[in-house]
């Protein structure tokens, strides 16, 4: 085997997908949580921003990885199905606001703003986000259900996607959770929405931007009462 061979080689072993890795849709992949061996891979994907739903800090040597490579972190811990299906479902449907907008997020003049965190800033037309929490099964696996009920899968197909990703260990929770998740009260503006084929939008609920930022507050300021 020549040198060249050898190089290309030590190249492929390098790219490593993350665990539970999968495109959702145009724009969107999910995955475990990325480590120091899937960073080429996700050098390949060229990513611009990394939704996490994991409680704890953000290793540094990934913190690392994402300056250095121009990728924008939010970090919404949520915590399984160990909370209350009401105050789960409010959290699900601020991060699927978010979900839903990034695909043409040019900026606003005034941000929106979740726990101190200006989620808008530094977006680009041109995006590709993953998602992932630990293992990419349970919470990715509800976040990814939400967004499947909002392309109009059926419940069917919903559970069939979640149970692939969350074997051996799926839970009959999440699937519930999924059931339940109303599609019809997460609220965003229309004019920043990916180019899905499956979204009707003559289902969807059209506001300003003002509005949704209004909206968190009072439903931040009730948690903390």
């Amino acid at each position: 085997m020549s040198s060249s061979e050898e190089e290309i080689q030590v190249i492929e072993e390098e790219i490593i997908p993350c665990e539970n890795f999968n495109m959702v849709c145009k724009g969107i992949y999910r995955s475990a949580f990325p480590k120091k061996k899937n960073f080429p891979f996700l050098k390949k994907l060229g990513l611009n921003s990394i939704l996490t739903l994991i409680l704890e800090d953000y290793p540094e040597q990934n913190k690392k990885f994402l300056e250095e490579n121009n990728i924008k972190l939010f970090q919404f811990g949520v915590a399984g199905n160990k909370v209350a299906q009401s105050l789960r479902s409010i959290f699900y449907r601020h991060i699927l606001k978010i979900v839903m907008c990034l695909g043409t997020i040019c900026g606003y003049s005034r941000g929106y703003y979740m726990c101190g965190v200006n989620l808008y800033s530094g977006f680009s037309c041109r995006y590709q986000v993953l998602i992932h929490c630990n293992k990419g099964k349970h919470r990715t696996g509800c976040l990814v259900g939400c967004t499947r009920k909002m392309q109009h899968w059926s419940l069917t197909s919903i559970f069939d996607e979640y149970r692939r990703f969350s074997s051996p260990k799926s839970r009959s929770m999440d699937q519930q959770f999924i059931e339940l998740f109303d599609v019809s009260r997460v609220v965003f503006d229309l004019r920043y929405l990916p180019d899905w084929p499956e979204l009707s939008f003559s289902e969807l609920v059209l506001v300003k931007q003002p509005q949704i930022t209004h909206e968190l507050e009072n439903e931040e300021q009730k948690s903390s009462d």
